[in-house]
């Protein structure tokens, strides 16, 4: 039985691979990932989509072992035919592109930016034709190649694009995308794929023997019968020696019987399979190797007409068998053979593997490489070469601060374990202060990204004690670093590096001679937490306004930039808030800077939450969950647990609220286990279950050596605690409001204060205060909440008139931000006053899904597609699509009705 393009025994996987394409022609993205054992198929079907697409232009790439280690080289070989459309790219994604792929010179662009560059440039390429990119032995890709085509993978939409990768497993990045498993071929159709393999009549029982052995494996159906006399096949009762072992063996038996001049031939087409036969050629020639070695290699089967194997497994035959001096001698012609000023990577990398003993001049060559690799953006590359850089040092001490310099590119590249490993090498090698102050920095770093506040205080405050005799200035960027870390850590830290320890530390630390933002931020921080909260506030103060008076920004100020932002809220300062959080989103998209990202949007997103802008808030979350969905992070829901806060949401705030916690013990990350119980003290104030509230904003508020981590539970707690008469329960808190509304001065903190002390004095003139006080702020939300207590305590006081006013402003607030359960409250409220709430007609959505609601908001915003598509990791004509469908769903026909008739939810 033979299936289609003939190929036998694959009706049903053709069958898929032709609907897949059909997909494609009609418009649709489609993707697919060809798994099973090696010999299975997976080329021959990638070859059979390649004959059957029609008008679909078809591009291909395929992993090759000797190039997992060369940054980004599937990704050329798959885009390098494309890139005359580079022009189309958006700015930012052009020059990731042409950064990675040497065109220009620039920064080392982020690997979720070129991701971001490949889909948008395969989405520019189909808008001409359909395209069809085939991918084959994913497992031996480059590592920045494989995340990249996983990323481009998830995000496919409507961009008449078709995927289709070959591996032998699928591995973890791709485990939720459509697969297919490309198993044995049944006992009739292996006969059948045998009998049209070979010339003439074959013996029953041999034929059978080869089934049996090949296991229904079409390479070996194929290649097991090779070298078996006729008289074997006519009707030898004895089984050939050649259909043990399997298919490796066979191959290796095959390459045993050729001429030596071929097999070294082989060896140097398996030390470096890149298909370049003028190298190869003249590799074998300083081997003594002529060109005549090609023909046995050929005949037996190993090798096509050039100088690539017909299958890797005969590649890894020949390898893996050879001596290692012989393989060592094949390396030594090819970095021989190899231009150094052309391919100087490839050189390296070879001479590397030529070396039998420590090599400096090897390890040199190999550290440039690593240098080149960093600049296109490959850390994954960088701390290979930087490895093999390390083990062939001859000094203890070279070989220290490479192994030093291969962690930090694992860090960056994700290779977490390896990263730890490599620093266990540098730890043993004579290091300098400066190199052991760095070696605990990259330490600290792959604690924080691993277990975000267990370990990384400590070592940053290590490594920045360590630091003040070699390098004030970057000892002193520890230090602030280390509070940093130490403020995330919060009630998980350990004793001797809580943020209390860690600012003793920094205080006692050299002074910078001339203070820049960044050291009056570090001194004010450090100050407020050793002598206390009033203490810091000048030096904090001036801190912020030097960043707020600063010109331009560089990738460099990201760390900053978010201390700065969490500094705001510290000190009640929400137009500080609004000013850095706006320069902190932007630097951090404008970079690509995907480690910053969900932070700033964070804050960001909170900023809008309480100014009352729930709905650009939601869209704020939505581009957090959209660069955790591409990048397959995992983080804490802080966006989605701050809309439900907000918003009242009973349903999913308690689930939210929840999950955080448990994440966040989990990584040891004692400030989001505050930030989640003010969520939840919010959430059922909100719904006016008040018991709920305290028992939450007490807990939230249980962690008094961080006062600043309290501003926003200490007011829920307050009211939460009167409504359940324990007004008692809040005088600490209380008292704390006072102190910081006495220090900061600020009508933020003014009003919290006048509101709160209204609550537990029952004080008109202070409730009037704060609605004045808040009135002259953005925050929207308090400002209502200080209109709603104000008219419940008028309410109870029967001034049913007066009452109704304050209600009233706070209903319509409420309803206009999306504060759902708190308009609900207000309603509630003012129907008891003799009011009526005249609800709104809501507005339509017409069942727009998730993903359109997300890209409607934005489009309303004033976003472009471009910018929408960067935000959302789309293409760009994924948006159009989608924008398309909503207006047809909402009966407009202009970007600009999208305001009117939005949901504000």
């Amino acid at each position: 039985m033979h299936g289609s393009a003939g190929l036998t025994g694959r009706r049903t996987e053709c069958a898929v691979l032709d609907d897949l394409v059909k997909a494609v022609r009609g418009g649709a993205s489609q993707v697919l990932v060809l798994h099973g054992e090696a010999g299975v198929g997976k080329t021959a079907l990638l070859d059979h989509v390649a004959a059957r697409v029609g008008p679909c232009r078809v591009v291909r790439a395929a992993g090759v072992e000797s190039e997992m280690e060369l940054p980004y080289a599937g990704v050329h070989q798959l885009c390098g035919p494309l890139l005359d459309l580079l022009d189309r790219l958006p700015t930012p994604q052009r020059e990731a592109l042409g950064t990675t792929f040497g065109i220009s010179a620039g920064p080392p662009p982020e690997r979720f930016l070129v991701g971001l560059a490949v889909l948008s440039l395969l989405s520019a390429v189909a808008a001409d034709r359909p395209l069809v990119c085939l991918v084959d032995d994913l497992e031996w890709l480059d590592r920045e190649s494989a995340q990249v085509l996983a990323f481009v993978a998830r995000r496919l939409e409507v961009e008449s694009v078709g995927l289709v990768l070959a591996a032998r497993a699928v591995p973890p990045s791709l485990a939720h995308l459509p697969s297919a498993e490309v198993g044995a071929l049944p006992d009739p159709d292996a006969r059948a794929l045998l009998d049209a393999a070979l010339a003439g009549p074959i013996d029953i029982r041999v034929r059978d023997q080869i089934v049996a052995e090949a296991h229904g494996n079409p390479l070996a159906l194929l290649e097991l019968p090779r070298g078996i006399g006729p008289a074997d096949l006519a009707g030898g009762f004895g089984l050939p020696a050649a259909l043990t072992g399997g298919i490796e063996s066979q191959f290796q038996r095959r390459v045993d019987q050729l001429p030596e001049p071929t097999r070294r031939l082989l060896l140097l087409m398996a030390a470096d399979p890149s298909g370049d036969a003028a190298l190869v050629a003249r590799a074998a020639q300083r081997w003594g190797v002529d060109r005549s070695a090609f023909g046995p290699a050929a005949d037996a089967g190993l090798t096509d007409e050039g100088v690539r194997f017909r299958h890797p497994l005969a590649r890894s035959a020949v390898y893996l068998a050879a001596p290692a001096d012989e393989r060592r001698a094949a390396h030594e012609m090819l970095a021989a053979a190899t231009d150094a000023r052309t391919d100087p990577d490839r050189r390296a990398w070879h001479r590397a593997a030529a070396a039998a003993t420590e090599d400096e001049d090897v390890a040199v060559e190999l550290e440039r490489s690593a240098g080149r690799a960093q600049a296109r953006g490959g850390p994954a590359a960088a701390a290979a070469f930087l490895r093999r850089a390390a083990a062939l040092s001859p000094a203890p001490a070279k070989r220290g601060v490479r192994a030093l310099a291969a962690a930090q590119a694992e860090v960056r590249a994700g290779g977490f374990e390896a990263a730890r490993d490599l620093l266990a090498t540098a730890a043993a090698a004579p290091l300098t202060d400066q190199q052991r102050a760095q070696a605990d920095l990259t330490s600290a770093e792959l604690a924080f990204v691993t277990d975000r506040g267990h370990d990384a205080a400590p070592l940053l405050l290590q490594a920045a004690q360590r630091l003040e005799q070699v390098d004030a200035a970057l000892s002193r960027a520890t230090y602030l670093e280390a509070l940093s870390a130490s403020i995330f850590a919060g009630r998980f830290a350990v004793p001797s590096a809580d943020v209390r320890a860690v600012a003793r530390a920094a205080r006692a630390a050299p002074p910078a001679p001339a203070p820049c933002a960044a050291d009056l931020l570090l001194d004010g921080t450090a100050l407020s937490y050793d002598e206390g909260y009033v203490a810091g506030l000048p030096v904090l103060r001036a801190a912020l306004a030097r960043l707020r008076s600063a010109s331009t920004a560089s990738g460099d100020d990201l760390n900053l930039l978010w201390m700065a932002v969490t500094t705001t809220l510290r000190v009640w300062d929400d137009d500080g808030w609004d000013a850095l959080s706006d320069r902190y989103l932007r630097l951090a998209r404008e970079t690509g800077a995907l480690g910053h990202l969900p932070l700033a949007l964070t804050a960001r997103a909170y900023l809008q939450l309480f100014s009352g802008n729930l709905a650009t808030a939601a869209s704020l979350t939505d581009e957090m969950t959209a660069i955790t969905e591409a990048t397959g992070s995992s983080q804490a829901p802080y966006g989605a647990l701050g809309l439900a806060a907000f918003r009242g949401d009973a349903s999913a705030g308690p689930a939210l609220v929840s999950a955080t916690k448990a994440d966040v013990a989990r990584r040891g990350e004692g400030v989001g286990l505050t930030f989640a119980e003010w969520a939840y003290a919010l959430l059922h104030n909100s719904l006016g279950n008040y018991p709920e509230a305290l028992a939450a904003a007490e807990r939230a508020t249980a962690y008094p050596q961080d006062p600043g981590s309290l501003i926003w539970a200490a007011p829920e707690l307050v009211e939460s605690a009167v409504r359940t008469g324990r007004p008692s329960a809040a005088h600490d808190v209380f008292a704390l409001l006072t102190d910081m509304r006495v220090a900061c001065g600020t009508d933020w903190a003014l009003g919290i204060q006048s509101r709160s002390e209204a609550l537990l004095t029952d004080s008109e003139p202070l409730y009037r205060s704060a609605i004045e006080h808040l009135g002259r702020t953005r925050m929207r939300v308090d400002l209502a909440r200080a209109h709603l207590l104000y008219g419940e305590w008028l309410r109870r006081r029967r001034r049913r008139t007066d009452a109704r006013a304050e209600l009233r402003t706070a209903y319509d607030t409420f309803t206009e931000s999306g504060a759902t359960a708190f308009a609900a409250r207000a309603g509630r409220e003012l129907s008891a006053a003799g009011g009526n709430t005249h609800p709104r007609a809501p507005a339509r959505d017409h069942n727009l899904t998730t993903q359109e609601s997300q890209i409607a908001r934005m489009a309303g915003e004033g976003l472009s597609n471009p910018e929408i598509a960067t935000r959302l990791f789309i293409s760009a004509r994924t948006v159009q699509y989608h924008l398309r469908k909503v207006f047809t769903k909402l009966g407009i026909t202009s970007r600009t009705q999208l305001p009117r008739v939005l949901p504000t939810r």
